[in-house]
């Protein structure tokens, strides 16, 4: 099990519906650019059967450095909170992956 880039993600699906790796690439980043726009006005976003994100707020909380074992405060702060859908959480737990059936452009 390896890491995949995301120019690689690029080559896969201009690869897979014959567009050309530059519209590919802008229409990727887009993406990736609206998921964090949403995101951080704080909207929850759905995508069936992949997963949903939404922003949760995590309490400020005392935590102890294992070195020097000094205890710390961490501030308040907002995270990412990712559920995977129903699909993905299939495709996870078989034993051989399943090609993903991608819609025709």
């Amino acid at each position: 099990m390896g890491t995949v880039t995301k120019k690689e993600l690029i080559d896969r699906i201009a690869d897979a519906t014959k567009q050309k790796r530059v519209v590919v690439r802008e229409t990727v980043q887009c993406f990736l650019d609206q998921v964090i726009v949403e995101l951080g006005r704080g909207n929850r976003l759905e995508f069936r059967d992949f997963g949903v994100f939404e922003i949760r707020d995590r309490k400020p909380r005392v935590a102890q450095n294992p070195k020097t074992l000094e205890r710390v405060k961490v501030p308040a702060k907002k995270t990412v909170k990712f559920k995977v859908g129903r699909l993905m959480q299939q495709q996870i737990e078989e034993d051989e992956i399943a090609p993903v059936k991608t819609a025709k452009v």
